[in-house]
C-alpha cells in the first residue's frame, strides 16, 4: 500500500490552510497514494497554547463542513484520508476527533482522543472532553486502521488494544514541538523519546506505524512563552521498529511511502509476542497504581 504523509506549517488563515491541504492531498494522490494521513488539528493554528473560550468557535459538528470538504476530495481522488478535527458534539461538549474518510467520500469511522494532556502551552483539558468511543480500529477499503491521536502516542495500552482487535496499521496525527526555554540537548531528548516509544509500539505489536506531525513556529497569543516550534519529524516505522522514513524537523514535506502489510504476519511468526502474553496475570493493569 502506498501511504501519503503531509507535514505542513499552519497559519491563522483557515482558508489558506485548507487550500494548501487540498493541494497537498491532490498531489499525493497523483503520486499514487491510496491512504493519506494529515497532522493533528490541521485546519487551524494550535489554539491550545492559551485558554480562551472564543476558540470554541473553531469547533464544528461531525458530519459537518470539514467532513464534506475532505469527503469530496476523497471521492474525486479515490483515496482514503485520515483527518483530525475539533468536534463540537453539543454546546459545551467538544472533542479532539480523528475522522477517516473512505474513497467514496463517506465517513468510515471516527476516534475521539482518549488521553488529554494539560501542560504549559498544551492546555487541552480546557478544550477537549476525553474520548468515549474506546480504542477500536476503523475498517476501510485499504485495511483496518488503528487511528489514535498525539498524546495517545505515549501509552502502549492504546496501541495494544488496537492490535488485539486486528488493526493492520497504527496511525497518529500529531501536534508536538519544542518548548523555547528548553536547552537544545533537552529538546532532542524529547524528540528522540517521542520517536523511540512509537517505534516500540510497532515492535511490540508487529505492525507498521505512521506518525504525522506539524512543523514550523506558532507564537503564544498570550506572550507568556516563546510559542511552540513544532518539530515535524513525521515518520514511518516498519513492524520491527525500523525507520522507513523520517521527515525534516524544520521543513514541510510531502511524501509517499510504500508498505507491505503482509510482512507483519511474517514478523509475528518470528516474534510471537501475542502468543506469549500472560493474559492471566495482567489484571492489575487497570489499577491507577499498585500500593501494596
Amino acid at each position: 500500500m502506498k501511504i501519503g504523509l503531509l507535514q505542513q506549517h499552519n497559519t491563522a488563515d483557515k482558508k489558506d490552510n485548507l487550500r494548501r491541504l487540498a493541494e497537498g492531498i491532490s498531489d499525493l494522490a497523483k503520486r499514487g497514494a491510496e491512504l493519506i494521513v494529515l497532522q493533528e488539528l490541521h485546519n487551524s493554528l494550535y489554539f491550545c497554547q492559551v485558554e480562551d473560550v472564543n476558540n470554541f468557535d473553531l469547533a464544528e459538528p461531525i458530519p459537518g463542513p470539514s467532513t464534506a470538504f475532505y469527503g469530496e476530495l476523497a471521492r474525486q481522488l479515490n483515496v482514503v484520508i485520515v483527518t483530525s478535527l475539533f468536534e463540537r458534539r453539543a454546546p459545551g461538549l467538544y472533542h479532539n476527533t480523528a475522522v477517516v474518510i473512505e474513497r467514496d467520500g463517506n465517513i468510515a469511522g471516527k476516534y475521539r482522543k482518549m488521553h488529554i494532556p494539560d501542560d504549559p502551552a498544551y492546555y487541552e483539558k480546557f478544550y477537549f472532553t476525553p474520548g468515549d468511543l474506546g480504542f477500536h480500529p476503523i475498517d476501510t477499503s485499504v485495511g483496518r486502521l488503528g487511528v489514535l491521536v498525539c498524546w495517545d502516542q505515549w501509552y502502549p495500552e492504546a496501541a495494544r488494544l488496537m492490535a488485539l482487535q486486528g488493526a493492520e496499521l497504527l496511525i497518529y496525527p500529531t501536534a508536538i514541538g519544542y518548548e523555547s526555554s528548553d536547552t537544545p540537548e533537552e529538546q532532542q531528548r524529547q524528540r528522540e523519546a517521542w520517536t523511540t516509544v512509537q517505534r516500540g509500539h510497532a515492535v511490540a505489536n508487529g505492525l507498521p506505524l505512521i506518525a504525522v506531525n506539524r512543523v514550523g513556529h506558532e507564537p503564544d497569543p498570550s506572550g507568556q512563552t516563546g510559542g511552540i516550534q513544532f518539530w515535524g519529524s513525521s515518520f514511518v516505522a516498519g513492524p520491527q521498529g525500523e525507520l522507513i522514513y523520517r521527515a525534516s524537523d524544520t521543513e514541510e514535506e510531502s511524501l509517499v511511502v510504500e508498505i507491505d502489510l503482509k510482512h507483519s504476519e511474517q514478523v509475528r511468526r518470528w516474534w510471537p509476542f501475542l502468543r506469549d502474553r500472560r493474559i492471566d496475570q495482567y489484571g492489575d493493569i487497570t489499577r491507577r497504581f499498585i500500593d501494596e
